[in-house]
């Protein structure tokens, strides 16, 4: 006969085998390194995603144009528009945007490379000529003749800055030597009076005050590069290219009367003065060669 106390030893004893038998079966599992499997799972399954947080933690370098720089060519600047590249380069916004393959003249970036001489030219190569005298005619004049000539210290200022009378003399004074003028026919843009000479360093060319649709004459042969309001500080332009050296422009027009690539004659009337974009009524004339302004007297004749 089993003792009732030796039987519930060995039921204890089973269960305790049971058990732990159950609890060596359990696997012990080592900690995941999850951010590691996360990691190559993703870059595996996007490399696209890979490369693009690889380009952000390092930068591209910027793209600089091999031609910046360069002679013949012009980086553009804060506040630069084509028609301003082209005044200043001598050349018409148009050419600019057919040379460099621009559909839209607005939409120019700073640091993009602008070519500013025509393709297939050198733009190394000297490109201006020797500044030469225009050659002056000296020959006496009859009593007659001297009472009739008008006074050229009148109401502006000689070639030069010169001043000389001509009323009673008996033979005319030389003009001062003059810039070459490549062969160009001059003549004044306004009859008004000069009221400020040309400064290089405040004002680039001639300012003629006169009264509101006072007309504005082409000072040379030429064809209008540019005619409208887009160049700030100019109010109403009209541009002239004359040759491959020589601009003119003529600023602060009330009216313009002539259009982009129109011909026109040396004294035709192009605009009528006006005070737009400026204080007073006036016509800012300049004269550029190779887009660097010089002093317009240097060049036009005497009055």
């Amino acid at each position: 006969m089993i003792d009732a106390s030796a039987l519930r030893r060995c039921l204890v004893l089973l269960a305790v085998g049971v058990l732990a038998a159950a609890c060596s079966n359990t696997p012990n599992r080592a900690p995941i390194e999850e951010r590691t499997i996360v990691s190559r799972s993703a870059a595996a399954a996007s490399p696209a995603a890979s490369a693009a947080s690889a380009a952000e933690a390092s930068p591209a370098p910027t793209v600089v144009d091999s031609n910046a720089g360069k002679p013949g060519y012009y980086t553009v600047k804060s506040g630069d528009t084509l028609i301003r590249i082209g005044l200043d380069n001598g050349q018409n916004w148009k050419d600019l945007m057919r040379w460099n393959n621009l559909s839209n003249p607005n939409l120019i970036e700073v640091g993009q490379v602008i070519r500013v001489v025509p393709p297939g030219v050198d733009p190394t190569a000297a490109t201006t000529r020797p500044v030469t005298a225009a050659r002056v005619e000296t020959r006496a004049l009859d009593a007659k003749s001297a009472a009739s000539a008008p006074a050229a210290a009148g109401s502006a200022p000689l070639a030069g800055g010169a001043a000389a009378s001509v009323a009673g003399a008996s033979t005319r004074e030389a003009a001062p030597p003059r810039e070459g003028d490549d062969d160009i026919n001059w003549g004044w843009p306004a009859t008004a009076p000069v009221a400020m000479p040309f400064d290089d360093a405040r004002n680039k060319g001639l300012v003629f005050r006169g009264k509101a649709g006072d007309p504005v004459y082409a000072a040379a042969d030429g064809r209008v590069v540019y005619a409208g309001s887009g160049l700030r500080g100019y109010g109403n332009l009209v541009i002239l290219k004359h040759n491959g050296t020589y601009l003119t422009a003529y600023a602060h027009n009330q009216t313009l009367l002539v259009k982009d690539d129109q011909n026109v004659k040396r004294g035709q009337k192009i605009a009528e003065m006006g005070s737009t974009d400026a204080d007073s009524v006036q016509l800012h004339f300049e004269i550029r060669r190779q887009g660097k302004p010089i002093d317009p007297a240097r060049l036009l004749p005497a009055r």
